[in-house]
């Protein structure tokens, strides 16, 4: 077996031979912070600190800063666009940005600026207009506008207006697309919590009392959860068994052996998605949570050699999963001892 050591020599060397001397990087799919960091021989901790990000949630065509150069001056401020006067009311959010970041680059509170945008959440997108300054004549905040989709008013005839939720949506996003409050929005569904997942139905408004929480709605479960995705769930279980008892190796991703994100990389490969090779902690930032997992679905576990996210899985159902252990791929029940004291939770790939 390789050891640590040695792979993490080839590793390196592989990734030198990129373009290091690159200032910015566009984010591709499948990409995250851990693997753009070892491309550009950085580290996730000086990616962060360089782009202002507040956590490792990336997105594709977001730009980063990659060179040392960035991250040993400070960037100089094009006098065109990036100093704001005291006369600038709006901004316009771009990618990479981050709400305190927004706040200390016009100089004010972060409190402030969600408390005139009306925001209960830190959660921004791209081309959202916020409001940066409190002068003028309105005191009412007002909410940052959708890029590309126009605000909508939820019907008020006795029946509202139904979503279907989409990849990469959340409460705040929605709520934001129509003007209400996330807190209406769990209200009108019957939500506990704001996880929502794709195929979901969610009624916009609460008809002509404004006051009574709509019925919660049918929600349209597909066979095939990941069908929006581009890959076959029944083809991705089988492949999976298929190398049940195939050895375990350390950064090994073929059928010659495997280790946990190996496995997860080469088995959805072969069921048609384009995706990355990266760390567990790798494809827990590029998944999002799920209410009720289904077969395929992913499964994570923390604490398991290291701290934070160190071992994955593909759910199968009937509370088992499928993985790379320490004694090869096996199929194991979630509720173990071992186990169950590791478990973080269940996602499902964007």
């Amino acid at each position: 077996m390789m050891s640590v050591t040695a792979s993490a020599a080839i590793a390196a060397a592989i990734f030198s031979a990129e373009e290091a001397e690159a200032a910015s990087y566009k984010v591709q799919s499948g990409d995250s912070l851990w693997s753009i960091a070892q491309k550009h021989q950085t580290s996730v901790s000086n990616l962060k600190s360089v782009n202002k990000l507040t956590s490792d949630v990336i997105f594709p065509n977001q730009v980063l800063e990659t060179g040392m150069n960035a991250v040993t001056q400070p960037k100089k401020s094009n006098p065109g666009t990036s100093t704001p006067t005291t006369n600038q009311t709006t901004y316009t959010v771009k990618a990479g940005d981050t709400l305190s970041g927004i706040a200390s680059k016009h100089k004010i509170t972060l409190s402030n600026l969600m408390s005139w945008n009306g925001l209960n959440t830190t959660l921004i997108y791209p081309g959202n207009v916020l409001k940066v300054s409190n002068s003028g004549n309105s005191s009412t905040p007002t909410t940052p506008s959708q890029p590309q989709t126009p605000a909508k008013t939820p019907a008020d005839n006795g029946s509202g207006t139904v979503y279907t939720v989409k990849s990469g949506d959340t409460l705040s996003r929605i709520g934001s697309q129509y003007g209400v409050s996330v807190a209406n929005l769990k209200q009108w569904n019957g939500l506990s919590s704001d996880l929502i997942y794709i195929g979901q139905k969610l009624s916009i408004g609460a008809g002509n009392s404004g006051s009574a929480p709509a019925k919660t709605p049918a929600v349209e479960t597909p066979k095939s959860p990941q069908a929006d995705v581009g890959y076959n769930v029944d083809n991705l279980i089988s492949t999976a068994k298929s190398f049940n008892g195939t050895k375990y190796v350390w950064g090994g991703s073929s059928p010659a052996g495997f280790d946990c994100s190996g496995f997860i990389y080469y088995v959805y490969k072969q069921a048609g998605m384009n995706i990355s090779r990266t760390s567990a902690a790798g494809f827990f930032d590029r998944s999002y949570y799920v209410n009720s997992p289904q077969a395929g679905d992913l499964v994570f576990f923390s604490g398991t050699y290291k701290a934070g996210i160190s071992h994955m899985g593909i759910y199968l159902g009937n509370d088992q999963f499928i993985h790379a252990g320490s004694d090869g791929v096996e199929i194991t029940s979630v509720s173990n001892s071992y186990w169950k004291s590791h478990f973080d939770s269940y996602k499902r790939f964007y």
